[in-house]
């Protein structure tokens, strides 16, 4: 029987954001569950949709091993004494067992750690230290993985998200396992990996938009006969590191072919640059649109504020982009969601039909992005303790623990805001109708998300806007202020004058 030691260990990182990521953040639970170690992690992530629910499902009659799995919410740069806390558990763990035949890692591709640029790396050279050159270690990764040379030398076989939204992430660890057992019945297989010289604005790499919909249905279609897989990853822009940007790893039994194909494939994204246009607007354009669309249509109009996205490493408590809709007089606003524990808290406190008075969001800046908390009085219409079942594509079936969360009414203006205790982004509608909200009805919805709502409020809405508004999670890729980035990427599809130095 194959013995698999299996654990998890995901972050995000956005080095422009401000507040670090502990360990206690990656014991919480959120939109996913907290730290789970051992046998739990078989029950725990028992049908979700997770790349560690997938291969586990998969694994057949396999003898797995958990370890661990963990998680925190995109943010800035993990703790070295987190990283180190949290390899040390899995390397512990690894060390005590003998017989293994394979070691499979659920890990991001984008996490960045206070004294070393490639997080995923590390955690693959102390993994392997312990296991030794001639276990294999399978890894299932993020879509947005920023990938460095060194970590693709050292795993085996690597497979990533072909969705964004992210509703492949089980069948990503499906795939994994396959890639897996194939590498131990073949033994060591070919593979490729190449490096993109442009950056690709994260709100440009939707898959349900064009063009990474053609690019990512291709990955799924005939291959040639002696490549067994290949997956891009379109990188992280918001990570001032060495290698940051889009690359793809190409997998199989003829380094020929493998290497042929990753070059089709790497042609295929080049030629593709000019497509992947930055979709925002001004925030007071965004706004204004919305206005006259919501007058004629019936269906609501969805306002992203992406670069405050808590999926990204935004606050999620920036107030740009409901200052403009305040400016805007709009009305019939439904906006999802300020992070702001002390206004959550002072809502409960109050009770509903209560009003307050209060100083929503803006407590964090990096010095460089405006933020200011917004004065203001409103109503308590609705209160929540933020446990509910997410419904949507992505999350579905998880159980949400976001604290404690209340709808406020912002007194004489037309603009309704769930406040939040647990910074997470809306990516699922539920997080409106567990608050008594009906979105399909409303005029306008504002979430704070890069795309992953995609998936769940297109359905709903007339239209959808990407507004560009202050926040942590920079999205127009030639202003980040890069210092580490390698030589010679361009930054967007601009022309030559955007090559970084």
């Amino acid at each position: 029987m194959t013995t698999v030691a299996i654990a998890g260990f995901q972050h995000e990182t956005n080095t422009f954001a401000p507040m670090p990521t502990g360990y206690e953040e990656f014991t919480q639970a959120g939109s996913w569950p907290g730290l789970t170690q051992g046998t739990d992690v078989l029950s725990v992530f028992n049908g979700l949709n997770i790349p560690v629910s997938g291969f586990i499902e998969a694994a057949g009659d396999w003898e797995l091993v958990p370890l661990l799995w963990t998680a925190a919410e995109p943010g800035g740069y993990v703790t070295a004494a987190a990283f180190d806390k949290i390899t040390g558990m899995i390397c512990s763990a690894l060390s005590r067992l003998s017989g293994i035949d394979a070691v499979y890692l659920d890990l991001h591709g984008a996490m960045v750690v206070e004294h070393f640029q490639d997080g995923e790396g590390e955690v693959l050279r102390r993994v392997r230290e312990v296991v030794g050159p001639d276990v294999p270690i399978a890894v299932s990764l993020d879509l947005h993985g920023n990938l460095f040379p060194d970590f693709f030398e050292l795993a085996d076989v690597v497979t990533i998200y072909r969705t964004y939204p992210h509703i492949d992430m089980a069948d990503t660890g499906r795939r994994c396992q396959a890639l897996l057992q194939q590498r131990i019945e073949f033994g060591a297989l070919a593979k490729s990996f190449r490096q993109l010289d442009f950056l690709i604005p994260l709100t440009a790499q939707a898959t349900m938009r064009e063009p990474a919909a053609t690019l990512y249905s291709e990955l799924s279609q005939i291959r040639p006969d002696h490549v067994l897989s290949a997956d891009i990853a379109m990188g992280f822009p918001p990570a001032d590191i060495e290698h940051c940007g889009a690359s793809l790893v190409c997998y199989g039994t003829s380094q020929s072919d493998c290497d042929l194909y990753a070059d089709q494939l790497l042609r295929e994204l080049q030629q593709k640059e000019a497509e992947f246009a930055e979709p925002m607007m001004p925030a007071p354009q965004a706004v204004a649109e919305a206005m006259e669309l919501n007058r004629m249509n019936r269906k609501p109009v969805v306002i992203a504020d992406p670069q405050d996205n808590p999926g990204a490493g935004g606050s999620g408590d920036s107030t740009g982009l409901l200052r403009a809709l305040i400016d805007a007089d709009a009305t019939d606003v439904w906006f999802g969601m300020i992070w702001d524990p002390s206004v959550a808290a002072k809502a409960h406190q109050a009770g509903v039909s209560a009003v307050i008075d209060i100083e929503l969001g803006g407590r964090y800046s990096n010095g460089e992005v405006a933020n200011e908390p917004l004065r203001c009085r409103a109503r308590v219409a609705h209160l929540s303790d933020g446990h509910f079942v997410f419904s949507g594509p992505m999350y579905g079936g998880a159980t949400a623990a976001l604290g404690r969360m209340a709808l406020i009414d912002i007194e004489n203006t037309g603009i309704h805001v769930i406040v939040s205790t647990v910074r997470t982004q809306n990516a699922d509608a539920e997080i409106f109708r567990h608050m008594g909200i009906k979105p399909e009805d409303k005029g306008i919805l504002v979430v704070k998300s890069t795309a992953h709502f995609l998936a769940d409020y297109t359905p709903l809405a007339d239209t959808i806007l990407f507004a560009e508004a202050d926040g942590l999670n920079p999205c127009v890729v030639e202003r980040i202020p890069y210092t580490r980035l390698r030589s010679g990427v361009r930054l967007g599809a601009r022309g030559p004058e955007f090559v970084a130095p």
